[in-house]
């Protein structure tokens, strides 16, 4: 049997209104659709923003609705794929939907190329307060978060993009100003001194400063710092390797997630499974597959016993 060839996946996820239309508008405008190559389009609700049939047309790109969440199915894509016979898929999907079903329902020859969750900042602490679970679910699969409608001397945009990489620490997030400038470097006013002869992070701030790290690893380099943590001993890593880091909350309970650094340490196979230390450690970096680019390490220098933090799970 011949094997088919590979069609690729660009999932656009947001809340109605968010502007998903209007951010396919300008890529398409842009020309990024303008090979001559079938697009398949697959638009999940229909917003105040609409495309012009003449841009699609101009762009080779076929245009199917879908209204309700049962009909997004393996049958259904087989049946687009077969009447559109598509290079590529466009999926401007409804932010209350499941994006797992999508996943779950493509064809095997399908690649997920890129997934971009639009957010509309002037509701996003509103529905991240009363739809958590929906909210932080759509930057699941997001490579890219966008923030639209952002505004710096009214929004916490820095605590947006916690929130955010807490979630999906890969993902780029970038804001779009009101004005319509885009800003992707957006920082955080850190609650400790990482110029300090050792950054002493606070059991309340562990979650700001792992995240921190992995955002800005170059800038911890040689770093002296000073926490505490749990130890984990991941499967089959090296007698001299474990990871200290705590259980953190990105969404309910059921996102419980354990964060830490790989760690190196002469006496790692001396320490147990979940043992509270207080340790002090030079920061390093080390390319990392999962990520593709150099994330935080560890190099232990001392390592002692400690107490339970108050708080036993770190909230984003």
């Amino acid at each position: 049997m011949k094997k088919k060839k590979e069609v690729l996946l660009y999932l656009i996820t947001g809340f109605l209104e968010s502007g998903k239309t209007s951010f396919m508008r300008e890529v398409i405008e842009e020309g990024q659709f303008a090979d001559g190559k079938v697009s398949l389009y697959i638009r999940c609700e229909e917003g105040m923003e609409d495309l012009d049939e003449e841009l699609l047309l101009k762009n080779n790109i076929k245009l199917r609705n879908v209204e309700d969440e049962e009909e997004i199915s393996r049958e259904y894509f087989d049946k687009c794929e077969e009447y559109v016979k598509p290079t590529r898929v466009l999926i401007e999907y409804n932010g209350t939907w499941d994006p797992d079903r999508v996943l779950e329902a493509m064809p095997e020859h399908w690649v997920l190329a890129e997934g971009i969750a639009i957010v509309d900042a002037t509701t996003f602490e509103q529905y991240l307060s009363n739809m958590k679970q929906m909210m932080t679910r759509q930057f699941t699969y997001a490579d890219l978060i966008i923030f639209n409608r952002s505004d710096e001397s009214s929004m916490n945009l820095a605590g947006y993009k916690r929130k955010a990489r807490a979630v999906n620490r890969r993902a780029q997030v970038v804001f779009e100003m009101k004005d319509g400038t885009v800003n992707g470097d957006i920082k955080e006013e850190l609650p400790y001194d990482i110029n300090a002869p050792v950054i002493e992070v606070s059991d309340e701030d562990y979650g700001i400063w792992y995240l921190d790290a992995f955002e800005n690893p170059d800038e911890y380099v040689d770093k002296k710092v000073h926490f505490k943590g749990v130890v984990f001993k991941p499967k089959k890593s090296k007698p001299d390797i474990f990871v200290p880091g705590r259980f953190c909350m990105t969404c309910c309970e059921a996102d419980i997630q354990f964060y830490g650094f790989p760690c190196r340490y002469s006496g790692a196979d001396k320490l147990k499974e979940k043992q509270v230390i207080d340790i002090t450690a030079v920061m390093k970096t080390a390319m990392s597959k999962s990520f593709g680019r150099p994330t935080p390490t560890l190099i232990a220098l001392e390592v002692g016993n400690a107490e339970p933090p108050a708080e036993e799970i770190v909230y984003f």
